[in-house]
């Protein structure tokens, strides 16, 4: 229920003025006098939806409206009502009822006058209905009338609805609704008993300062960020009894003055009154003076906490609170520090500590979630206080703030309070507040920034805001750069280094991607001296805007930063350390502005070229670019030369960064031009970088050598390659051997060419080069030494061919020899095709070079030309210039024959005899060879075919006896035969003696081996040779083997360590004897390898048996044989097992093969080859148990017995697991299987867990031994030592399962003996995972209540066994949070017009379910918004959302005209969940009435300028719009129409001077829809500086003379042109205009026209062309004039006019035309 409240003029005063305790019962009779004369529907209380602003609600941001200034409306409702009113405390400060009328009468002197009375209408209707019309509609406006009672009785419908968003914004009324106060005699007591008083139906409170005569406040809802406020229908209640209780409070000593509790500057929070009671707190007024009072009833749930007007002075009990909201502790008795506690209050939104006695906020800790911070109305000094991250309104009215010392920082202010303080008188204070604030700050002791203080506060220096905080004190932005500097120059100084001072602290405008140069200037005081150097050391940091939370850049350290792109909108700091030899100082900083986005036109800061400037060096420009935000380029280099006083050169093909410097550069100096050039294209400004002038390089030669043949007479010359600039006068020396002492003596001097001399030959010469440069410089001398010199060569003349040129003739070459003897010299045959010597190309050599000079012409020269070559030659063998002699003619060839025909060679067998012959007659061809055999000389002879065509045949055995004869038949290549000679053998062929060509002995000398003869028998053929053997010892006696006389031989052991060899006797088969051949011999003979004859194995192959073997061994005596077990397994794979003279089979060589590798190793360490045997499988061993042990048994526990088996590959051995009640043992135990009763089977398995039913029995397991091939070997039997013993009690698998809507269940299962009466509980788990015991919750199901919402359960299971033992407590994982139902959207709707240019609002409309109600009304959080179009996408549509539209109402836009427009609603609540998404769409939206918005003309205000109007075009797409330019008179309504021009430009010509220039723009939709017209106008145009001056400085004169010029032909259908104009004088003065034709030497001036001033006179301009004017006296008279320019032309027309205007009262209007 909203309180009543009544307050005086002076505004929201929460408290009347203090009243005594004596005061009278007049008083409280007044104050009922007035009470009844009031009208009731004054007394009643309203229920109001927003502030009472002029101001929109703005649903999107959803800003919070302070409820200290707000306007409520009274309902007429209220006057029906029988009840009694409920008393209740005005919790803002109402009126006591006890107020005398003198009372009130003094504070009404003080206060304003009501000049407007304040109302709220809102019609509305039930609460689900009225949220779209409440969205829409705008806040209630001040009124300046009465409200109807109809209106007034609807105001009891009213919903209060105050959407909350996160940002907090605060709307006051305008300042123009605060009256001035009015003299004392004129006002009339608020309280009046008038009669007109009842005619008044409502009034509403002025929160803004501005009075009325009754004033009733209403709470607005909290500013809470979850959920509107919605409350019920108002009670009834009687104004009296609201007063008594109110009244109760007079007597307090912190009773309210109008001065101690001002609305305008005290802002408190209205009372969330939807929220529940579980979240809400509302103890105002109670007179409480703790927070630990047991009837406060504190809790952590509280969101919204009111305790103002109490006696609170502690914060001790408010850290309970970390869910609150909104706490409001104003007018309290807090005096400060002890803020401490609200450290836990980390929700905290809304604080208002308005109207205590704080003194200080320092101790008031950060609060990441306080957007509102009220501290109006104590004794604050300053602002000091922790930062606040997300504060966004501070009121810090009514304080004593002297200094913004200490301000925090607050990153996201937007409005800052600070009125009444003597901090106002600080000039410039908005100004400083933005620079503390930054740019966020949107308002200033509620009022818009002012331009002016925005402007001003941009002009001072970064550090400004710094040293604020620090104690500065705002100066004038001019003086601030210095004032700053000094404020941190006198906090610095005692920290600088001894000697020195600061003179300068700076950083350049940082740009992004460029250059920022910091400055820092020591200077050193000249009285003081240090001996160490003073060095800076840099440090760059990063912050915002803010100059909070500087963080250093790595590797910053530099005099110069260049700033990244990320950096853009950041500030820099840099930190200057001073040290001074091994000390460092404190240091010192700067702050820079913003860094600016670069331009992305890159630059070259810096240029440097590398290298010395010596000729033949390469030198290397460098360029440092700054690239201002476009992406790093390779830049264009070049380099330019320039000589002395004249321009720079480009030198061609240097256009890369490195360049080596030519003999072109000398004296020349060098200019590096670059370019830099972006990724993107964009090139910056070339800059060029001179060099100083190159030098030449020191002369110097290099490569000297002596060029020429070192012969006598020849001229030879020296030559080098000289380097260091242009090569001078060099000198040049040549020097000659000496043969005697070795030494080089100069024998010419001046030239490089030297002719050699007969006193050179034989000697060396040496070529002395010394290089000399054009200035002169000498350098070092190179010399080199050729050969020695040569003596000239003898020669030859008058060489000649004499003889016959035929085949085989002999010729003769003479010649005269000079120089040399004939019988040395050489002469050369040479052969050739052509007739005619060119050198000798195409010489063919057909001998040596010999001293002969005749030559017999070999066949092959048949058809050639003979050339001779005649060396002449001294004796000692020095040749000349040989000399070339060519026959006359060719060689001629004869017919083909043989000169001569012999057999040669050896007449015995095996001979070779060769035949020899003599062709003549050309070229031979295949000439034909055969050989034959005769018995006797004078037969035929038989042909031997395989040597037919050789010339050379080897005897064989078949020619013994026989005569031999060679035939050959001559043949020329062109085919031609000639006759063909025989030639018979001179003796018989005899047969050859019997001898060995060859004998060796074939084989290897080793032991074993078989020795062969390999022998070459020659002779006849052979008969039976004689063989025998020897053996030579090592003695060297040689002796015959016994019975070896055959051609092979074996080697035994008696041949070890002797040599071996053979002799052969050859007997041909006539038994002649050849002589005796001994071989080599062999050896010494080594003995044999070693070797295994024989390996055989010894023992059983079976799992347990040892395995030997038997080998027997040859080869020389036996030594360490080597012996080696493996096992073969399947694949082929060998493992080795051991070189023991044994094998011991085991159970892993069962199945497979096991192989022997024996090694014969001689006594000398010789290896033989390995033999090796392989056994059969290896077969298993019987099966057989060796031990079995059965261990101590637990239950639940796997027993697992000890065994042991034997006998092959264990298969699946049989086990038997028996219960026993008894131990058993002897023939009991081992006949287990038929025993009694008591025994019974529990498992068939090698191991066994024993259960429940095993407790307290023995185990027995059976167990028959098994292989794996199924065979059988003897059972054992084992029996445990000890019964089973039972498990300790234990729970597993605990959980906790929702069975209903907040119903759970837990379950979990037991182990460990027989459960007896096991333990339940349950445990809540809050967010911040501390686990809480719930009282009471012992069983296994659990219904959750409110405080566990939010939280996640577990179930506790305790086990306990049937003997008391107690297991360990096993919690279940947590549940998920338990949550209440999600608040749910029933339907959604859309209010509004789908018009462009109208607003949609989203309307939900929530289901009517108590539960759904009820979640709303407790849980609800935010409710989402997003706005989209519908798009067609093929064969549906699609969403594209509408950015940043995400607030319940929206405007169409003209780029939604044809959309369906489609708005999505969510809802969050407190758990952080979101709802099924609602939507509602629109038909397809149309366009909007046609309108123009904002219409202006832009231009400046002169005559010659260009005017163009602009405006806001809304309401489709625009059409052809109609735009007409008009002329407007001061001081007349009329408009005077411009002909033609109807376009958005328009240039203002003469005739506009003393017009406002009017454009009438009628908007015009697409489809032809015409909307309102708009106009705009300008200034009075005035008349252009220039052109004014010169106009008054010639009406002043009164009397001008202008030269303009006439058209001769007035023709009016002839063109006008240059050509046909003459030149005329214009007179003007203050009565008349005159145009002269000047005279000329045939003719007087003539007066062409001349006119007085008087109507109809006037001056028309031609827009068409700004040259041309008429002057018009009357109808018949008038004169079209042209000037050269437009200026000239309206200084005429404007003097004309300004004198024709003092002579006739004439309206300008009438004198204006426009020629169209």
């Amino acid at each position: 229920m909203e309180d009543t409240v009544v307050q005086s003029s002076k505004g929201m005063q929460e408290k009347p003025q203090d009243v005594e305790n004596g005061a009278t019962a007049e008083h409280a009779e007044n104050v009922k006098k007035v009470t009844k004369s009031v009208n009731p529907g004054v007394a009643g209380v309203s229920k109001v939806s927003g502030t009472a602003n002029s101001r929109k609600i703005d649903t999107k941001s959803s800003s919070v409206l302070n409820s200290g200034f707000a306007r409520s409306t009274i309902s007429s409702s209220l006057r029906t009502s029988n009840s009694v009113l409920e008393t209740r405390r005005n919790s803002t400060g109402g009126l006591p009822e006890k107020l005398s009328v003198s009372t009130m009468r003094q504070q009404n002197t003080t206060s304003t006058v009501a000049g407007k009375k304040a109302t709220t209408s809102l019609a509305s209707e039930p609460v689900r209905r009225s949220l779209p019309e409440l969205r829409r509609s705008s806040l209630p406006s001040v009124a300046t009338k009465p409200t109807s009672r109809s209106s007034l009785s609807e105001t009891r419908k009213l919903v209060p609805v105050s959407p909350v968003g996160r940002s907090l914004s605060t709307s006051t009324a305008s300042d123009s609704s605060v009256l001035k106060t009015a003299r004392k005699s004129t006002i009339k007591p608020p309280l009046s008993v008038s009669p007109s008083l009842k005619k008044v139906t409502s009034s509403s409170v002025d929160s803004t300062g501005s009075t009325a005569s009754i004033k009733t406040a209403s709470k607005i809802s909290s500013p809470s960020a979850r959920s509107p406020t919605v409350s019920s229908s108002l009670r009834a209640g009687s104004l009296s009894s609201s007063l008594d209780r109110s009244s109760n409070l007079s007597g307090r000593r912190r009773s309210a003055t109008p001065e101690t509790r001002d609305s305008k500057f005290i802002v408190l929070p209205q009372v969330e009154i939807k929220a529940g009671d579980n979240v809400r707190l509302d103890l105002r007024g109670h007179r409480v003076r703790s927070l630990k009072d047991s009837g406060l009833n504190l809790s952590p749930n509280l969101e919204f906490v009111y305790l103002r007007d109490n006696l609170l002075s502690t914060l001790e009990g408010v850290d309970i609170l970390m869910r609150v909201k909104v706490l409001d502790l104003s007018f309290n008795e807090f005096k400060g520090p002890g803020f401490e506690p609200l450290e836990n209050c980390k929700a905290l939104q809304q604080l208002y500590l308005a109207g205590n006695q704080i003194t200080s906020l320092a101790s008031l800790p950060q609060l990441p979630n306080l957007e509102f911070l009220s501290i109006a109305q104590n004794k604050l000094k300053s602002l000091s206080m922790a930062s606040q991250p997300r504060l966004q309104v501070l009121a810090a009215s009514k304080n004593k703030i002297s200094t913004l010392k200490g301000f925090p920082y607050l990153p996201v202010l937007e409005h800052l309070r600070v009125e009444e303080n003597p901090l106002l008188k600080m000039s410039h204070l908005e100004a400083a507040s933005m620079l503390l604030v930054g740019s966020t700050l949107k308002k200033f002791n509620d009022r818009d920034l002012s331009r002016d203080e925005v402007a001003l506060a941009k002009r001072y220096p970064a550090r400004t805001a710094l040293c604020i905080r620090q104690g500065f004190e705002l100066c004038r932005p001019e003086h601030a750069a210095d004032k700053t500097f000094r404020f941190l120059f006198d906090q610095w100084k005692d920290n600088f280094p001894p000697g020195y001072l600061l003179k300068e602290a700076s950083i350049d405008k940082p740009f992004e991607e460029d250059t920022c140069h910091c400055h820092f200037v020591f200077i050193q005081e000249s009285t003081l001296s240090t001996d160490s150097e003073l060095v800076l050391k840099y440090q760059w940091f990063l912050g915002e805007k803010m100059l909070s939370n500087f963080t250093a850049i790595p590797d910053a350290t530099g005099e110069v930063y260049w700033p990244k792109h990320g950096e853009i909108g950041k500030i820099l700091k840099v930190e200057c350390t001073p040290v001074v030899g091994e000390t460092e100082y404190p240091p010192v900083f700067a702050i820079s502005s913003p860094v600016s986005r670069g331009s992305g036109i890159p630059k070259v800061v810096n240029l440097e070229v590398h290298g010395e400037l010596v000729e033949g060096n390469v030198i290397k420009g460098e360029a440092k670019v700054a690239w201002c935000g476009g992406t790093p380029g390779k830049g264009v280099a070049s380099w330019l030369r320039r000589r002395w006083n004249s321009s720079p050169v480009v030198i061609v093909g240097a256009e890369d960064e490195e360049y080596q410097l030519t003999i072109d550069d000398i004296d020349s100096s060098l200019v590096f031009m670059y370019t830099p050039v972006t990724e993107e294209g964009a090139k910056g400004e070339p800059q060029y970088k001179y060099t100083d002038f190159v030098k030449a390089a020191p002369p110097s030669i290099s490569n000297v050598q002596i060029i020429g043949d070192m012969v006598e007479g020849n001229a030879i010359k020296g030559v080098g390659n000289y380097f260091g600039g242009r090569e001078g006068p060099s000198k040049f020396k040549w020097l000659r051997e000496n043969k005697d002492t070795g030494d080089f003596v100069l024998v010419s001097a001046g030239t490089s060419e030297y002719v050699l001399t007969k006193e050179d030959v034989g000697r060396r010469l040496a070529f002395v080069y010394i290089p000399i440069n054009f200035e002169g410089q000498e350098g070092e001398s190179v010399s080199t030494v050729s050969g020695t010199v040569k003596q000239a060569p003898p020669k030859v003349t008058s060489v000649k061919i004499i003889g016959d040129l035929k085949e085989s003739s002999k010729i003769t070459i003479t010649g005269i020899v000079t120089g040399g003897t004939e019988g040395s010299s050489r002469v050369q045959w040479f052969k050739t095709k052509a007739s005619t010597l060119d050198g000798e190309i195409g010489l063919e050599a057909m001998s040596t070079s010999k001293v002969a000079k005749a030559f017999r012409i070999p066949l092959g020269a048949v058809g050639y030309y003979v050339v001779a070559k005649y060396t002449p030659m001294t004796p000692d063998g020095e040749s000349g210039e040989p000399a070339y002699v060519i026959s006359e003619r060719p060689v001629e060839t004869l017919p083909p024959s043989l000169n001569f025909l012999s057999i040669t060679g050896d007449y015995s067998e095996g001979g070779i005899l060769t035949a020899s012959y003599g062709y003549i007659g050309g070229h031979e061809g295949r000439s034909m060879y055969n050989w034959y055999l005769h018995e006797i000389e004078s037969d035929a002879g038989i042909l031997i075919h395989e040597i037919t065509g050789l010339l050379q045949y080897r005897v064989t055995k078949d020619a013994i006896g026989k005569f031999i004869s060679f035939q050959c038949t001559p043949v020329r290549d062109d085919g031609t035969v000639g006759e063909p000679r025989t030639c018979m053998g001179q003796e018989r062929i005899r047969p050859g003696s019997p001898r060995l060509l060859s004998l060796q002995i074939v084989g290897e000398g080793m032991e074993g081996t078989i020795l062969n003869v390999d022998k070459n028998y020659w002779g006849g053929e052979e008969g039976q040779s004689v063989f025998r053997w020897f053996r030579t010892g090592s003695d060297g006696m040689q002796h015959e083997i016994k019975d070896a006389i055959g051609s092979s031989y074996m080697l035994s052991v008696d041949d070890i360590g002797v040599y071996i060899s053979v002799s052969c006797e050859p007997v041909r088969r006539d038994w002649a004897r050849g002589p005796i051949v001994l071989s080599e011999q062999i050896g010494p003979i080594i003995p044999g390898p070693p070797t295994c004859q024989s390996l055989e194995f010894l023992g059983s192959m079976m799992e347990g048996q040892r395995l030997s073997f038997i080998a027997s061994y040859s080869g020389g005596k036996r030594g360490d044989c080597v012996h080696e077990w493996f096992t073969v397994k399947k694949n082929g794979m060998k493992e080795k097992l051991s070189t023991d003279e044994f094998l011991d089979l085991t159970l892993d060589d069962v199945g497979k093969n096991v192989e022997l590798v024996f090694t014969p190793i001689r006594k000398d360490g010789m290896k033989g080859n390995p033999r090796s045997i392989i056994s059969d499988l290896i077969s298993p061993a019987d099966p057989v148990g060796l031990d079995l042990v059965v261990p101590d048994c637990y239950e639940n526990q796997e027993a697992v017995p000890q065994k042991k088996y034997f006998g092959g590959q264990e298969g699946l051995g049989e086990y038997t697991w028996y219960r026993a009640k008894t131990k058993l043992h002897g023939s009991a135990l081992m006949d287990i299987s038929s025993s009694s009763e008591d025994v019974v089977i529990c498992g068939k398995t090698l191991t066994y867990t024993p259960s429940l039913e095993d407790v307290g029995a023995y185990l027995v397991l059976h167990w028959l031994p098994t292989r794996v091939d199924g065979r059988y070997g003897k059972p054992l039997v084992a029996i445990s030592n000890t019964p089973v013993s039972p498990a300790t009690p234990a729970v597993s698998n605990v959980h906790a399962e929702k069975v209903d809507l907040g119903i759970y269940s837990g379950e979990g299962e037991y182990f460990g003996g027989y459960e007896g009466s096991s333990l339940f509980s349950w445990y809540r788990e809050t967010n911040e995972g501390k686990i809480i015991l719930i009282k009471g919750a012992n069983s296994k199901t659990y219904e959750a209540s409110d405080s566990d919402y939010n939280c996640r359960l577990l179930f506790g299971y305790t086990p306990v066994r049937s003997d008391s033992v107690v297991g360990e407590l096993r919690l279940s994982e947590p549940t998920d949070i338990v949550l209440p139902e999600l608040p749910r959207i029933e339907m959604l709707a859309l209010t509004g017009k789908a018009v462009e240019g109208e607003v949609l609002t989203a309307v939900e409309v929530i289901p009517k379910t108590e539960t759904q109600q009820c979640v709303w009304n407790k849980y609800k959080k935010d409710v989402c918004y997003q706005w989209f179009y519908l798009l067609d996408a093929g064969d549906g549509k699609s969403l594209e959302s509408l950015p940043g539209q995400q607030s319940c109402s929206y405007k169409v836009q003209f780029e939604d005209i044809g959309r369906c427009l489609r708005c999505e609603c969510i809802v969050s609540d407190v758990f952080g969940r979101l709802s099924e998404p609602a939507y509602a769409e629109t038909d397809p939206i149309l366009p909007g009435f046609p309108r123009i918005d904002k219409l202006e003309i832009e231009g400046r205000g002169y005559h010659t300028n260009l005017y163009a109007v602009r405006g806001n075009y809304t309401g489709g797409k625009e059409g052809k719009s109609k735009i007409q330019w008009l002329r407007s008179m001061v001081g007349s309504p009329d408009l005077i129409s411009i002909p033609g021009e109807t376009g958005r430009m328009y240039e203002a010509n003469v005739d506009d001077v003393g017009y406002r220039l009017v454009a009438i723009y009628t908007p015009i939709r697409e489809d032809g829809t015409e909307g309102k017209p708009v106009s705009a106008s300008t200034e009075l145009v005035a008349v252009e500086p220039d052109v004014h001056k010169e106009v008054k400085q010639k009406l002043d004169l009164g009397s001008v003379k202008f030269e303009v010029l006439c058209e001769k032909d007035r023709n009016p259908k002839k063109v006008p042109g240059e050509g046909c104009l003459e030149r005329r004088i214009l007179e003007v003065n203050r009565k008349r205009v005159k145009v002269v034709k000047p005279g000329s030497k045939t003719s007087f001036p003539t007066t062409e026209l001349r006119g007085s001033y008087a109507p109809p006179f006037h001056v028309e301009t031609f827009r068409n062309d700004q040259r041309r004017f008429r002057i018009v006296v009357d109808n018949e008279n008038e004169v079209d004039l042209l000037v050269h320019s437009r200026h000239l032309r309206d200084v005429i027309v404007l003097v004309i006019r300004g004198l024709a205007q003092r002579f006739n009262s004439t309206s300008l209007n009438s004198l204006l035309k426009i020629e169209t």
